[in-house]
């Protein structure tokens, strides 16, 4: 008998957030204008946009796939230097109350699949020739609450400012 346990000690046992897997769904890297952009480099510092989302689909009941996209450019004067693709992915499994699982989906589970992706930009675009494209600290946070925003927008209600 001393093995059960109450259903309060069962539900604090439960992990909330449990990583299945992580991988690399898609990764393209492009230089469409080698060697000629590398000769361009010596005169021109490279100019790097960087874009990145967040999306998430649910694989079975409590399972959900989360992707990190990242999608990076670079321009060296008027060339191209590189195009590089990125969608790195995890599959989760949550155990938290509806009302927490977009905010899970959308900051934590990005929050813990970024430092990785960072890595593997930094690596691919410095095997590529270029410097490393060392990505900095992303807010998901402030990411989540534009799309929650935004869609509250497209449904026709006002934005609210809780800040």
């Amino acid at each position: 008998m001393a093995d059960e346990q109450t259903p309060a000690e069962t539900e604090a046992n439960v992990t909330p957030l449990t990583i299945n897997a992580q991988y690399i769904k898609d990764l393209s890297f492009e230089v469409p204008n080698s060697p000629s952009v590398f000769v361009e480099m010596q005169k021109n510092s490279p100019d790097i946009n960087i874009d990145i989302t967040v999306n998430a689909r649910q694989l079975h009941e409590n399972t959900f796939e989360v992707s990190l996209g990242v999608n990076a450019s670079c321009k060296v004067g008027e060339e191209t230097g590189f195009i590089l693709e990125l969608d790195y992915s995890g599959a989760f499994t949550l155990s938290v109350p509806d009302e927490h699982r977009q905010p899970v989906l959308m900051i934590e589970c990005p929050r813990l699949l970024f430092p990785f992706a960072r890595n593997i930009i930094a690596d691919v675009t410095r095997d590529g020739g270029f410097p490393p494209v060392m990505l900095g600290m992303v807010d998901f946070v402030a990411m989540f609450q534009r799309q929650v925003e935004a869609q509250g927008a497209a449904a026709g209600q006002p934005a609210t400012d809780d800040a």
